[in-house]
């Protein structure tokens, strides 16, 4: 199915494209770069206790509603308007059948602006590849920042408490939020990795050369942030992009990587104790397994607990803390405990099930996990549907499709092992919006190179 993307009735869409106020409009993803680079702010800086990029990305929602009402341009197609507006019926039925729809209302403006309005943005304000580009570009930098201030953590002692010494890499997000780097670094690696499988149309030879660079080191940062979710979550978008680039290619992409761990692994003994261990705890559910490890498990079943108690509409949103007790298991250890990286010891709660799938599930019911997994299907499969029509017609757009399908595949595999929380919870706004761009947006924006 083509989706189309209308223009103004007082301006052609033809006349659009080829005049200069057309081409003006490409300032307009400029918010959403600074909203992509504000993440890196220490502290996450911002304005009355909201984040500086939560800010920025309000000032792009308005740009749009702007333009909207007062210039009549760009408005969303109705198929746009059903995959992004899915989510509103699972987040308004949660928050009128909670208990305390009060106490829900937060968590359901925190929900519209992550997957429905900032999505809704990024779509309307990327006006061509170019932007789009610029866009995915600015998530590469913030990962390289990130990752250097991640590693310089891990050799200097300075980052957050893991197993008893001050390495565990968090960047600039504190050790309240050790997966805010991971997160970052991963998103840049698999759009890294998949300009470098497809490089940008007419990009010079040495920009060419940056991506697979890049894309490389950016793997240290990775492994220094002992994030297992975010480990999974790269490798499986990073082998569904070398998949759809072409068997040929993927067959020489992986003999490389293969290549490549065996002498960094086994012959120059690339990959500590600690990270092994991480690995091998994944799958320790019995005997004696990690403690995250246990405590994960054992608030997936208390969500589920949940769900089958309100299986329709859930305990409603930001309900899930309140419920916690009466369904977990005396095997819930008080919190997990976090230090370093310049902060003192502190016991942080378990507020959530580190599952977005579950806690949507717990919170939000078969209808809200419905109408927001839905949403994320179509975006995914609309993605790989157009990817494999542009690289049959050899479009130079190819590398766009390859960036919007690795980071939304990155996203669904992640939140397997996650949820939103955190200075970083803006960029999954960010994410969608690029894979809802890519899916969704008309074939003049998707096609200009």
């Amino acid at each position: 199915m083509t989706l189309t993307v209308t223009a103004a009735p007082a301006v052609p869409a033809a006349q659009e494209k080829a005049s200069p106020a057309g081409r003006g409009d490409r300032w307009l993803s400029l918010p959403l770069i600074a909203t992509v680079l504000l993440v890196a702010v220490p502290g996450a800086g911002g304005v009355a206790g909201v984040p500086a990029a939560d800010v920025l990305s309000g000032a792009a929602v308005l740009v749009c509603v702007g333009r909207l009402l007062f210039l009549r341009r760009r408005p969303l197609t109705p198929a746009a308007a059903v995959v992004l507006g899915l989510p509103v019926v699972g987040i308004a039925v949660a928050t009128v059948t909670a208990s305390d729809p009060s106490a829900a209302l937060p968590g359901s403006v925190r929900y519209l602006q992550v997957f429905v309005l900032v999505p809704a943005a990024v779509l309307l304000l990327v006006r061509d590849a170019r932007g789009f580009r610029a866009v995915a570009g600015a998530l590469v930098l913030l990962a390289a920042v990130q990752g250097v201030t991640g590693v310089h953590q891990y050799l200097t002692g300075s980052g957050a408490s893991y197993r008893g010494e001050d390495i565990r890499a968090v960047g600039t997000f504190g050790p309240g939020d050790v997966m805010g780097m991971a997160t970052v670094v991963g998103y840049g690696l698999v759009a890294a990795a998949a300009f470098a499988l497809r490089a940008p149309a007419g990009v010079s030879r040495r920009l060419a050369l940056w991506a697979p660079a890049t894309a490389a080191l950016l793997t240290v940062p990775l492994a220094l942030s002992f994030s297992r979710g975010a480990w999974i979550a790269t490798a499986g978008a990073v082998l569904a992009v070398t998949a759809l680039t072409g068997l040929r290619q993927a067959v020489r992409v992986l003999a490389v990587l293969g290549a490549a761990g065996v002498v960094l692994v086994g012959g120059l003994g690339v990959g500590t104790d600690m990270i092994s261990q991480r690995l091998t705890s994944i799958t320790e559910v019995a005997g004696a397994p990690d403690r995250s490890v246990n405590d994960r498990y054992t608030m997936w079943a208390a969500a589920a607990g949940m769900w089958r108690e309100h299986p329709a509409t859930g305990v409603g949103l930001k309900a899930f803390p309140a419920h916690r007790d009466g369904h977990a298991s005396i095997g819930l250890s008080a919190g997990s405990d976090t230090a370093g990286a310049g902060q003192e010891f502190r016991r942080q709660p378990l507020l959530s099930p580190h599952n977005m799938y579950l806690l949507v599930l717990s919170e939000q019911g078969l209808i809200g996990c419905t109408a927001l997994v839905g949403s994320w299907a179509a975006l995914l499969v609309g993605g790989v549907r157009r990817l494999v029509r542009a690289r049959a017609r050899g479009a130079a757009t190819v590398d766009c499709g390859l960036v919007a399908v690795g980071l939304m595949t990155w996203q669904t595999v992640d939140f397997l092992y996650a949820d939103i929380g955190g200075p970083s919870t803006v960029l999954t706004g960010i994410v969608l919006g690029l894979a809802a761009w890519w899916a969704l947006a008309g074939p003049e924006e998707a096609n200009a190179a």
